[in-house]
Parts: C-alpha cells; sequence; structure tokens
C-alpha cells in the first residue's frame, strides 16, 4: 500500500511541476510568478500567448482541451480547477 500512495504522490508532485513548467515555458516567467498569473496580467499572456500556454498544457498532459474550457482559462488557479475537475489531472 505504501507503494501506491507513494506513486500516487509521486504523480501529483510531477502534475504540479508540469503544471508550472507549462506557464514557465509560455510566458517565460518564473515559477513563483507563474503561479500567481491571471490573463492580461503579463503582456506575454495576450490571446497568442493564451494559445501557446494551452498548446504546453495539452502536450505536458496528453489531453485535447475543449473549446469551453480554452475560453474559462484565465487564471493559474483556475487552470488547475479546470484540468482537475474535466480532465482528471490530480495536483
Amino acid at each position: 500500500m505504501l507503494t501506491v500512495v507513494g506513486i500516487k504522490w509521486r504523480n501529483i508532485m510531477n502534475n504540479q511541476e508540469k503544471y508550472v513548467q507549462a506557464f514557465v515555458n509560455a510566458f517565460e516567467v518564473d515559477a513563483e510568478k507563474a503561479k500567481t498569473l491571471k490573463f492580461q496580467d503579463i503582456p506575454a499572456w495576450d490571446s497568442v500567448g493564451h494559445m501557446g500556454l494551452i498548446a504546453q498544457l495539452e502536450e505536458q498532459f496528453g489531453i485535447m482541451m475543449e473549446p469551453d474550457d480554452i475560453v474559462d482559462l484565465s487564471s493559474f488557479e483556475k487552470g488547475k480547477e479546470i484540468l482537475a475537475g474535466k480532465y482528471g489531472v490530480e495536483f
């Protein structure tokens, strides 16, 4: 049982790291800044940057996001909520 718990914890940590890294890559910010971002907080998070972020997230998690979810992803926290609720990503 400990092994299963350990594996699950490792996957959750990896998902958190992958999620942060998607923001870091898309917007060229550090990890701490990434965790506070909201749409259009920085010049890089415009409509083009947004689609770059979506591409990063889809690649990192092996998913194809629905258009409504793409539009609704308006902050770092909202993105986690969407990925966890609709795509089964555990954080």
